[in-house]
């Protein structure tokens, strides 16, 4: 009898032995080992929602995981598929522009609990048509021009702009050697992107203004992204010293010194402006004229003059002294332009592209930054008034 027992109690034994075996066998294919239940899968939201027929393509998409991670989620329009990004927690993603205005989205989604367990998830949507549109009206520089480092980015909307934080967060510029700068808006129609400090030489630049579903102004969104590359070429930095009568040309680093005569301050008209100017153009040969003034008016002057740099719209230029040679090096006698010899005025032309610097000191005339009399002054702000324009900062 006691035989007996004793094998019916290790028949038990092993009955119980197998069943803890199970049991440890489906905590590993995803319970939660303690009392044999499941772990909860991991749930996904997804907004816009399934099946929505209007999305605002401004808010773009944005993916929720709770009791879980994602793991991977795409956005496509056909074959074109939209960039977003992870929290770094993997509990969130958003696309990181926005979306086209009349078009369909598919969202999939992949997702894992804490026990390993794949949860996927697909959506579908469109998104509401644009009734109104803006887009850019022009853009500085031209595709593919050669630039130097001082040059801006000039940005014109065909439209007035009231959601400038929202077009300004669409604008994207990258460059090979990692420049960093801010828009600063000009105008609710124009916003210029300027360096901190100025461009590095020799690279490459590109614009990108992430506009299609951009909403610039109540019911009008941007009608389609817009890109624009271009070059920075070689570094040239122009000091040109109204008191000491030289300028310095530092051209990569090879600097080269030329004698100039300035303005000769007899009025505020004929004094050269100091300041951080920007090159914007050259012309072989330019007729200058008095402003305001007629034959036979004192001070009235009309002359052609060579191998001329313009530095701001207002009419100043480096150029080749017409005549007065014995004024460079030794006193300024322009009517406020820069002059130079003419050994001086055909290098500095030759290398010149537009956005080189040219800085002009020690004359009591400041540069201003009144845009529509003087054109590109984007450097005569400091650096926090620049940023002061940003909608951003």
């Amino acid at each position: 009898m006691g035989r007996r027992r004793s094998a019916v109690g290790m028949m038990a034994m092993v009955a119980l032995l197998a069943g803890a075996s199970a049991c440890t066998g489906s905590s590993e294919a995803g319970t939660n080992g303690k009392d044999g239940t499941k772990a909860p899968d991991a749930q996904v939201r997804v907004t816009p929602a399934n099946g929505t027929g209007a999305a605002r393509p401004d808010q773009g998409v944005s993916v929720a995981a709770s009791g879980g991670k994602l793991e991977q989620v795409t956005v496509a329009s056909g074959s074109t598929q939209v960039p977003g990004d992870f929290t770094p927690d993997h509990t969130q993603w958003k696309t990181k522009w926005t979306l086209k205005p009349g078009a369909s989205y598919t969202v999939n989604v992949t997702a894992k609990n804490a026990k390993g367990k794949t949860t996927t998830t697909q959506s579908t949507f469109k998104t509401q048509q644009a009734t109104q549109t803006f887009k850019i009206a022009d853009i500085t520089p031209m595709p593919g021009e050669k630039v130097g480092v001082g040059m801006p980015i000039i940005v014109k909307f065909d439209k007035p702009i009231a959601n400038k934080a929202n077009v300004e967060r669409a604008l994207e510029v990258k460059s090979d050697k990692g420049d960093t700068g801010v828009w600063h808006w000009m105008s609710s129609t124009e916003v210029v992107f300027r360096t901190q400090k100025f461009w590095g030489s020799h690279q490459n630049v590109t614009f990108t203004a992430h506009l299609a579903g951009v909403r610039g102004l109540k019911g009008v969104y941007g009608k389609a992204d817009v890109s624009r590359s271009f070059k920075i070429g070689a570094s040239n930095v122009t000091v040109a010293n109204s008191k000491t009568h030289y300028m310095k040309v530092d051209h990569d680093g090879v600097v080269k010194k030329f004698p100039i005569s300035t303005g000769v301050g007899s009025t505020t008209e004929y004094t050269t402006t100091s300041g951080l100017h920007i090159t914007q153009e050259k012309s072989e040969s330019v007729t200058m004229e008095s402003p305001g003034r007629k034959p036979g008016d004192a001070g009235y002057y009309k002359e052609v003059v060579h191998l001329a740099v313009r530095i701001t719209n207002r009419g100043e230029y480096v150029h080749q002294s017409v005549g007065e040679y014995d004024a460079l090096g030794n006193r300024n006698a322009s009517h406020g332009c820069v002059r130079t010899s003419p050994t001086g005025a055909r290098y500095f032309y030759d290398i010149a592209q537009r956005g080189d610097i040219v800085n002009v000191t020690g004359t009591s005339r400041k540069l201003s930054n009144e845009v529509d009399s003087n054109g590109w002054v984007f450097w005569a702000l400091s650096w926090n008034k620049w940023v002061a324009g940003s909608a951003l900062h």
